[in-house]
């Protein structure tokens, strides 16, 4: 099954169905309230941005790695659930993160792609990047997939 995707004033294209990248940010009020961005939303890919802010530092004004692992999940399971049949929900179950570089300014771009889908798992990778396309981090995590029950 392919997915077609188109992006038109901020909205993504995902089959027939159109997204809005501010309302799938404002369905995880954790990730609104670190002042994530998205940038592109679909099954295949997702990309998000955190801007630098004193609130996310730890001494010496480096963002805390908690930030960098909760942006990295946070799109990780984003692209899990965008590929997801209807009816379906996800829950990050493991997840391993890398730090390779402190991030002391500018911006954090997370980059997460499915590597795996299955009937019960997902396995996500998410990349961090910052202002300067440096990797900073880099996340695997298997989301568990869940049916809501019918009501």
């Amino acid at each position: 099954m392919t997915r077609g995707m188109g992006r038109k004033a901020g909205r993504v294209k995902l089959c027939s169905m159109s997204v809005d990248l501010k309302a799938l940010v404002a369905l995880m009020p954790f990730a609104g309230r670190l002042g994530l961005v998205l940038d592109e939303a679909s099954a295949d890919r997702v990309i998000a941005r955190l801007d630098w802010a004193p609130h996310l530092c730890t001494t010496g004004g480096i963002i805390h790695g908690g930030v960098l692992m909760s942006l990295a999940d946070t799109a990780g399971a984003l692209v899990t659930f965008l590929g997801l049949p209807e009816g379906a929900t996800t829950a990050t179950i493991t997840s391993t993160s890398q730090l390779f570089r402190p991030v002391s300014g500018g911006a954090v771009r997370a980059v997460a792609v499915p590597v795996h889908r299955g009937r019960t798992t997902v396995t996500a990778q998410t990349s961090l990047y910052d202002s300067d396309r440096r990797l900073v981090a880099q996340t695997t995590q298997i989301q568990a997939v869940r049916q809501l029950p019918i009501r």
